[in-house]
């Protein structure tokens, strides 16, 4: 309950930021403690594992539902957003190769709408 509770409050988290969460009202869990918990979550179904591209293992409770990510390439922020608007992406492989698909991630990179107004740090 107190990894489900952690990703309550904090939506798109690594593993370790649930180790931190978690510890201080359970002070006896390890970090392999959590890994383990959060890998049997995510084989029951009741939480979501993705990972963005040069990014940790993010884990959400969003499940169930056909959403996506949008991940900031300047802060790492990551946002759920709906089903994409109009023409969908391609979420069913040509041809399949005998595949039965369980699940198809669609990430949508750029700049948040704080970075994208935050001036860049510039240095001589």
């Amino acid at each position: 309950m107190a990894v489900l509770r952690a990703l309550e409050s904090s939506p798109h988290a690594t593993a370790e930021t649930v180790f931190t969460l978690i510890s201080g009202d359970l002070p006896g869990t390890s970090p392999q403690a959590v890994y383990m918990v959060l890998n049997d979550l995510t084989r029951a179904g009741l939480i979501r594992r993705f990972e963005p591209a040069g990014s940790a293992a993010l884990y959400e409770r969003r499940v169930g539902d056909n959403h996506h990510h949008l991940v900031c390439d300047s802060c790492g922020t990551v946002q759920d957003v709906d089903c994409a608007v109009g023409q969908a992406p391609c979420l069913t492989p040509a041809g399949g190769s005998g595949f039965q698909v369980r699940e198809a991630e669609v990430t949508y990179w750029g700049l948040c709408e704080r970075c994208r107004e935050t001036p860049a740090d510039v240095t001589a």
